[in-house]
């Protein structure tokens, strides 16, 4: 079976399962909903009629007051009413009211008056200032004859004289549950129908890009290969551009020419340096200049040994694959790294603010030290005599920035889209250039610790680097 019609039956068998979840839900939660809203209108009802009655209670003859003249009139004239294709045509209300001792002095339908419903919950509760309600069965036989009842107490200068209670037949709400029923279903199948035609068309777009990207794929071992495709998805376009990567790796000349490019402009400088000097030697200068030749020759093969140390340690981290990440303080990471640089800083007359924080983050101590020291040795490098370098910790997102400013001359606009480039350097205000490892290597920290390192301008002048890593949680 083809990728895409499995995609497609995995599709629409997740939305059918959460369509039918969701419309059972919907379906279940109807009937209480509709309930709910009838109650909370049976409220309203009863605490207004509950104020009409209360002359009819103090009377002490509520059969004829107010409100049992208004229920016969409201018997004797029927009215018609279409509530969204459902037709009402008669009052459905059955109302109550009881003294303070429970007992019935008025019924809407002339059956209860002189009962005792004390006991009953609506009346039981309200007379104690609790909210009553019930919902009895009005023929035992039938489980569908329940009637909602909601009570209101009556007051008189705050007390409360009795209850007036505000039923109505469950069966009323019948045909406002069933109509939306119906509708949730229908539309529950509207949803189906339009999943499966949205299934259709992205099963068939996602077969058209896979076979895109296996013609690609199979031109790659031809002498002639096919232009990259745009498959129209960025996931699609990273799986393109993988494979790109993949032949132009396979190659085996993209990297391997950039390397040697750029460690044999490296190498120039110092080999023509170290080369100058010994032809001079050969010629047996005095002592003085013998040693000033000898001591270039030591200085030109450090920096080489360093060149290559570098690019053995760049080399090793990018083969790691991850890190064991344990508790890093930040505090103790700037106080240590301010004690190394502490003379280099003074030759400069540079100041250095180290925030002092409680924050940890969750990493490999060295390899923040090292990468948090790259970041410092640039900015003391192009901070001039007398700036000012800030080392700052703050908490943003969930996450845990370890911010690197200086009061120098930023970063060239050319150069913002370069900075991590491997061997990419700027001159330094010493006429000096650096490897250009060194932000690289911050760059595959901050990978290995699924972080983030950003470099940009300041505004006032100066460069900000912010290294984004995840929290130390204890």
């Amino acid at each position: 079976m083809r990728i895409g019609m499995r995609l497609l039956l995995g599709y629409f068998l997740i939305v059918a399962i959460a369509a039918w979840f969701v419309l059972s839900i919907f379906v279940q939660e109807v009937k209480p909903g509709v309930r709910r809203a009838t109650e909370g209108t049976l409220i309203d009802t009863a605490t207004l009629l509950a104020e009409v009655g209360r002359d009819d209670l103090l009377s002490g003859n509520a059969q004829q007051g107010k409100l049992a003249q208004a229920f016969s009139q409201l018997h004797q004239q029927p009215f018609r009413a279409n509530i969204g294709g459902i037709h009402k045509v008669r009052n459905e209300y059955h109302v109550y009211m009881t003294n303070a001792q429970g007992r019935v002095v008025f019924d809407s339908a002339g059956l209860a008056v002189g009962k005792d419903y004390s006991r009953w919950n609506d009346v039981w509760l309200t007379l104690r200032g609790e909210y009553g309600a019930r919902s009895t069965l009005s023929n035992p036989d039938d489980p569908e004859s329940t009637v909602m009842y909601v009570a209101a107490p009556v007051r008189d200068q705050g007390k409360i004289i009795g209850v007036l209670s505000v039923g109505k037949p469950n069966v009323a709400m019948a045909p406002v549950i069933h109509r939306s029923e119906r509708r949730i279903l229908w539309a529950g199948g509207a949803l189906l129908g339009i999943a499966l035609l949205i299934g259709l068309v992205v099963a068939g777009w996602i077969n058209r890009s896979i076979g895109t990207l296996s013609r690609y794929a199979d031109s790659v071992t031809t002498d002639v290969p096919l232009p990259l495709p745009n498959p129209g998805s960025s996931e699609l376009r990273k799986l393109a551009q993988a494979l790109e990567n993949m032949r132009i790796r396979l190659e085996g000349k993209n990297d391997i020419e950039h390397y040697v490019h750029a460690l044999t402009h490296e190498l120039k400088s110092p080999i023509a340096a170290i080369r100058g000097a010994a032809e001079i030697l050969t010629e047996q200068p005095p002592p003085q200049v013998a040693a000033r030749f000898i001591d270039n020759i030591l200085v030109q093969n450090a920096r080489m040994q360093s060149l290559v140390e570098k690019l053995l340690t760049q080399a090793r981290l990018e083969n790691r694959v991850e890190i064991v990440p344990v508790s890093v303080s930040v505090n103790t990471l700037f106080t240590r790294l301010a004690d190394t640089r502490a003379a280099l800083l003074a030759a400069k007359n540079i100041t250095l603010i180290c925030d002092n924080t409680s924050l940890s983050v969750a990493g490999d101590p060295d390899l923040l030290e090292q990468a948090l020291g790259n970041l410092l040795d640039n900015a003391i490098d192009f901070t001039p005599p007398g700036g000012v370098i800030s080392l700052i910790a703050r908490e943003a997102q969930m996450q845990v920035q370890l911010i690197v400013t200086d009061s120098g001359s930023g970063i060239p606009d050319y150069a913002l889209a370069r900075v991590f480039e491997r061997f990419y350097s700027l001159p330094r205000d010493n006429g000096l250039k650096s490897s250009g490892l060194g932000l690289a290597f911050v760059q595959e920290v901050a990978r290995l610790h699924q972080g983030e390192i950003t470099l940009h301008n300041r505004e006032e002048g100066g460069a900000i680097a912010t290294l984004t890593l995840h929290p130390h949680f204890t």
